[in-house]
């Protein structure tokens, strides 16, 4: 979609009357061979970035878990964006999934696989009460390695997943069966 196209659906600088699943995928880039040959990459950060679908994308990626939730948690990095944004819309407080090494105080550890490598999540022990709930957000649902990393992390540490919101699956990966049968909702599936 040009700039021009994007006006025409806009209300105003925060309102869309376009469909989320279509905002994203006019605004998504896709880009081959990265981060290695053989990856198609989907690139979110151009729906990030208009004022208009990034407020579509969170009001869209919280309204399935309204009242069911005391906080948002973000994955690194993306997820960061999402959970930040959402918590702020729902008066709720955020939770950051950080890489190894990344957060200062006492910390569970979960190591899980990528679609193209190994690595490490953390998450403060304490950050959120034991029996908390919490809504998991990032932005794409792949082989479910990051996300099912976060959700035992949460788990571990006595805290209750309401559920797990991304703006992009990509259903020929089979990333839910790596969330232990939570709730997860998508605005795009590919």
């Amino acid at each position: 979609m040009n700039p021009s196209e994007h006006r025409q659906t806009t209300l105003h600088p925060n309102e869309t009357t376009a469909p989320v699943d279509e905002l994203i995928s006019s605004l998504c880039a896709t880009i081959p061979d990265y981060p290695r040959p053989g990856i198609v990459f989907k690139d979110l950060t151009p729906v990030f970035a208009d004022g208009a679908a990034l407020k579509a994308v969170v009001n869209a990626l919280v309204g399935p878990f309204k009242g069911q939730f005391d906080a948002v948690a973000g994955v690194e990095a993306r997820g960061f964006l999402l959970a930040a944004a959402a918590a702020y819309a729902t008066g709720t407080g955020v939770i950051t999934v950080r890489k190894a090494g990344k957060l200062p105080r006492e910390v569970v550890s979960e190591d899980y696989a990528l679609e193209y490598g190994n690595a490490t999540l953390e998450l403060h022990t304490t950050d959120l009460a034991p029996g908390s709930r919490v809504l998991i957000l990032d932005d794409v649902l792949a082989t479910g390695g990051t996300l099912g990393a976060a959700v035992r992390l949460f788990e571990r540490c006595g805290v209750e997943v309401a559920g797990v919101g991304v703006v992009l699956e990509l259903d020929e990966l089979g990333g839910r069966a790596a969330l232990g049968g939570h709730r997860v909702s998508s605005l795009l599936r590919l």
